[in-house]
């Protein structure tokens, strides 16, 4: 990149002029001519007479050896031509040009030399390098500063010199293009940085700016002034921002800037896999360590860590063209960035030998501390990856590897990626999609199991997303608990629920009416005055509140205590029925039965389905089906709970009800109530009004 400043010719001397005769005893030349006032004679320069001034006594005057102008030359003489290249034509790039005093360079000679004295002198002393460069790009004149800078001995060894070659401007054809335009006044200024190198061998910085000399003179004025320094303080401060103070190691900033840069070769090099990977690792335990050993020493453990990852990316790297990239993000994640990679083997061996370097304990001032780390590994093709993208995935991937238990690497996986996708999907749309009105409630029967006759329904609520389709509640109800918009999706389903229990008690006055049982998250106790807004939808539908049922799982209502158990005591004494949902695959705490204003209780169909066949056809048919066969104790669990209840007073419903040989045996035991899809599946409010019209029973 840098120009050796080296001489490119020297000015040629004038023709001897052809003597008349022997010379003439004295002195060659005649008396030096006085310059005018102000003005240096052109002689003086060029070595020519002055105009107006005879030659001295005894001297020829020179004469052309051209040819008068129309005259052949003689017979085996060639005609002399000149040397001079057409005005404003520049030499080929690259080929020398011999330093000839052209027209253009006289006459940028006669602006230099018709200055006035005291600009000649602050042109000759000023601290800026500077030369007058003629239109053809020869040097014409230069002062010292520029003749120290380029290491010349004299400034006057620099005229005739191409300003090009001096200054390195042909490095790249943008920057020698707009030279050439300024040079002929196409262009007002030209401003660069170039490394130069001087003669001694070291390099320096130089901002280069060539501008056009103002009035009638031609030429441009080349100025040069040396940037090293600035240059190198502003090296020191980006390596100062680019890195970090703890460890030394690259930062997040600098990590982003290398990142794109791979992605950006892996996609224009011929050369190398095309491929990128990335190990992105999280420090376990260490916030632990920050809080109670103080900041002193997580901060030399973060130092220690990152010497031995980067004893690990240069084992790595050490039959590789490079080793890894090791960078501090910040906090106590570090990221290893592998260009050109070969493959998820290579990265699963890098996360594998950084777990095994963090297995032994470190040795800071007699503290023996140990740490492990979760890392999560991503690799792949460059091809249509982004910086953003690949961190994203690997974070992602450092988080699953948190979830499965720490202390090891987790393999990006794009099924699970697309599932993790979609979750954040749902909840993101899922408060607005509470505010478009994209839910619809279904109700299953609750049957008599003595009659076969509808008793009530249990409303369940289904997200017809407009990306997804319809969802199941499993698929959101979760989500919406954890961000809390199951506070105003609860307050929905309860308000529909009641109006639509309400209309079917209107059409159908001659029929018993129906209860509709309502489930319940635990957050809609807590996060908001359920009593309240149970309270005023009865009073907005008209509804009987014996006619609303609300059902809470067992892990929630057994595990709450204070104000969740005010709350459900309040609505039991508003004549609200309380169950348990999915009774016996929770806590299964019975001293709370007593205690609890409960009404109903709700097995859960794992049990239900122990009842698939008749006694003495369990075995056989569930050989010939290759499903399991039933389990005994389970009908005996379940006749237990179910006396257990009825001596408490409460109803017992069995869910998950799916053949007529479950619904005999249910009954049998004593079971009230049954549901599941032997008697119907989740259906629109207008079936039910079908099941509940017709004069046979359900079943």
């Amino acid at each position: 990149m840098g120009q050796t400043v080296t001489e490119r010719g020297a000015e040629p001397s004038a023709p001897a002029a052809p003597s008349a005769g022997p010379a003439s005893p004295g002195p060659a030349a005649g008396p030096k001519p006085s310059p005018r006032r102000g003005r240096y004679a052109r002689g003086a320069v060029t070595g020519e007479p002055a105009r107006n001034q005879e030659p001295a006594r005894g001297q020829e005057p020179v004469r052309s050896q051209e040819a008068p102008r129309g005259q052949e030359p003689p017979r085996g003489q060639e005609p002399v031509r000149s040397q001079e290249p057409a005005r404003g034509q520049e030499p080929p790039r690259g080929q020398e040009r011999e330093a000839v005093r052209t027209p253009a360079a006289h006459a940028a000679g006669d602006a230099l030399l018709a200055l006035d004295p005291a600009y000649r002198s602050a042109f000759t002393a000023a601290p800026l390098a500077m030369a007058v460069v003629a239109p053809d790009g020869l040097v014409v004149g230069a002062n010292a500063t520029l003749a120290r800078l380029l290491g010349a001995p004299r400034p006057d060894t620099l005229a005739g010199r191409v300003a090009a070659d001096l200054v390195d401007l042909a490095a790249d054809p943008r920057t020698w293009q707009a030279y050439r335009e300024v040079l002929r006044g196409r262009q007002a200024v030209l401003r660069c940085t170039r490394r130069l190198k001087h003669p001694d061998g070291h390099s320096l910085w130089a901002q280069v700016t060539v501008t056009p000399l103002t009035g009638s003179e031609q030429g441009v004025l080349l100025s040069v002034a040396d940037i090293s320094a600035r240059r190198e303080l502003q090296a020191r401060l980006r390596h100062l921002q680019m890195h970090d103070p703890v460890t030394r190691l690259p930062n997040r900033s600098l990590f982003f800037e290398r990142l794109t840069t791979a992605l950006e070769t892996a996609l224009t090099s011929d050369v190398g896999t095309g491929r990128v990977g990335l190990c992105y690792l999280d420090l376990d335990g260490f916030k632990a360590i920050n809080d109670t050993l103080g900041h002193r020493v997580g901060d030399r453990l973060l130092a220690a860590v990152a010497e031995r990852l980067t004893r690990c990316a240069d084992e790595a790297g050490f039959n590789r063209t490079g080793a890894p990239l090791v960078a501090r993000l910040g906090g106590d994640e570090f990221a290893l960035l592998v260009e050109d990679s070969s493959g998820t083997e290579q990265l699963a061996d890098l996360a594998e030998a950084v777990l095994t370097a963090l297995q032994a304990p470190f040795d800071l001032s007699g503290q023996r501390l140990s740490v492990s780390a979760s890392i999560g590994v991503v690799e792949r093709h460059a091809e249509g990856t982004t910086a953003t993208g690949l961190m994203q995935a690997a974070d992602t991937t450092l988080y699953w590897a948190k979830a499965d238990g720490k202390s090891r690497w987790t393999l990006f996986d794009p099924e699970r990626n697309a599932h993790r996708m979609t979750r954040q999907a749902l909840v993101s749309t899922l408060r607005p999609g509470i505010e478009r009105e994209e839910f619809v409630l279904q109700y299953q029967p609750l049957v008599g199991m003595s009659d076969g006759r509808v008793r009530g329904v249990e409303a369940l609520v289904r997200w017809d997303h407009p990306q997804f389709g319809m969802l199941s509640p499993n698929r959101f109800v979760g989500l919406a608990e954890e961000d809390g918009s199951i506070v105003p999706l609860g307050r929905w389903i309860l308000r529909t629920a009641c109006r639509q229990a309400r209309r079917w008690q209107l059409d159908h006055p001659g029929e018993p009416p129906l209860f509709v049982s309502v489930n319940v998250a635990v957050r809609q106790v807590w996060d908001s005055d359920l009593v309240s807004d149970v309270a005023r939808i009865l009073a907005e539908c008209e509804l009987d509140p014996g006619l609303l049922q609300l059902e809470l799982t067992e892990s929630a209502l057994m595990g709450s205590a204070g104000r969740p158990i005010k709350a459900l005591q309040a609505l039991s004494d508003m004549g609200v029925r309380i169950a348990i949902d999915d009774f016996g695959t929770g806590y299964s705490n019975l001293a709370y039965l007593s205690r609890l204003p409960v009404s109903v209780l709700k097995l859960d169909g794992s049990f239900v389905r122990g009842f698939q066949y008749e006694d003495g056809a369990g075995a056989g048919a569930a050989g010939e089906s290759g499903r399991s066969a039933p389990n005994a104790a389970d009908e005996v669990i379940v006749e237990a709970m179910v006396q257990l209840a009825h001596r408490l007073g409460l109803s017992v419903t069995a869910e998950g009800v799916e053949t007529a040989a479950q619904a005999a045996r249910l009954r049998r035991i004593g079971c009230d109530t049954g549901q599941g899809w032997l008697y119907s599946r989740p259906v629109a409010p207008d079936d039910i009004v079908t099941l509940l019209t017709q004069d046979a029973p359900v079943l």
